[in-house]
């Protein structure tokens, strides 16, 4: 009597499957990885306004005005870290408010104010997502609305003092809250 041999390994339909479901999760864990990848650059522009608004507060206690800073670092706006460099130079604008993020970043930040010195608008700006339109977040702090220079704060971003809500954190049009993520 002949015995067969018994063979072992996985049939070509088995691989298949295998390879069909990888696919199909795949298909499903890529967006969603690259979304919360697009909200944790976001975060960086709204933080750091936070930080810029505490600075402000603080800088306005003790001197009674609060302090311009050019778009810095000028360059920025792409979907790429760069180092911060700020615009006005040293000892004028962020390094008179005494703030600087730590490391790179995505986003450029300004700040503008009224000829008092009373109420600024403060707003970060990039093209996170890498497709043409720039995210830009704000805040302003004030009675003052219209201040000089606030809609050209960011490199290719622009923020509307008239969208933002006073003394929030927020879109500065109806677009940057709304991003494809």
């Amino acid at each position: 009597m002949k015995t067969m041999k018994q063979r072992k390994g996985f049939t070509l339909i088995e691989l298949m499957i295998v390879v069909a479901i990888i696919g199909i999760l795949a298909a499903i864990a890529i967006p969603n990885f690259l979304r919360f990848q697009l909200k944790a650059k976001s975060a960086e522009g709204k933080t750091n306004l936070a930080a810029i608004r505490t600075a402000e507060q603080s800088y306005y206690s003790e001197f009674g005005y609060y302090v311009s800073a050019s778009a810095s670092p000028s360059a920025n706006g792409q979907n790429l870290k760069v180092d911060f460099v700020n615009g006005d130079g040293t000892g004028d604008g962020f390094d008179q408010l005494g703030w600087g993020p730590e490391g790179q970043v995505f986003f450029n930040y300004g700040v503008a104010t009224d000829a008092a010195g009373s109420a600024y608008t403060a707003s970060a700006g990039a093209d996170i997502d890498a497709d043409g339109n720039p995210q830009s977040w704000g805040y302003k702090k004030g009675p003052a609305a219209n201040i000089p220079g606030a809609e050209n704060l960011n490199n290719g971003g622009t923020c509307d003092e008239t969208f933002l809500m006073a003394e929030v954190v927020g879109p500065c049009d109806a677009t940057s809250g709304q991003s494809l993520f």
